[in-house]
């Protein structure tokens, strides 16, 4: 884990400006092919989500990103001098296999939530309209039940 906010000044939601709104999407491959991301039909396919602000990720060789950052994604923390660092290479969700079991590792955690923010009570996380966030956090638990292989 980073330990530091990631930012992507390419790759997040328009809509909101905030460069830690990071959209991954089938299109533009940041969003990998994996039994989370295709789920068991058609309709439990995952096509676009969004991370909410979080850490990057780097797993083990065994791992599998199915959230991939961009190579313009970057750590950086709030409030210091320090320098960003690349997040190229690395994740914000990663699932693998570990002895008889499976894990799922994620750099953020309000996509899996269902938030109100703010002022004008701006809906992120699972409640957010047009993302598969919902499908993405049921597809995981698919997963490491073994439901989905």
């Amino acid at each position: 884990m980073s330990k530091q906010y990631t930012a992507d000044e390419q790759n997040f939601e328009k809509e909101t400006q905030n460069p830690g709104f990071i959209v991954y999407t089938r299109e533009s491959g940041r969003l990998a092919d994996h039994a989370i991301t295709r789920g068991r039909r058609s309709e439990e396919r995952v096509n676009k989500i969004i991370a909410f602000t979080g850490q990057s990720l780097k797993g083990p060789e065994s791992s599998f990103a199915f959230m991939r950052l961009a190579d313009t994604a970057q750590d950086l923390m709030p409030g210091s001098d320090t320098k960003p660092i690349s997040a190229a290479g690395r994740a914000q969700g990663i699932a693998m296999k570990f002895g008889k079991g499976r894990a799922v590792f994620l750099g953020e955690a309000a996509m899996l939530s269902a938030q109100l923010a703010g002022p004008n009570q701006m809906k992120f996380g699972m409640n957010r309209p047009g993302i598969d966030n919902r499908q993405l956090a049921l597809n995981i638990m698919h997963w490491l039940s073994g439901l989905l292989r």
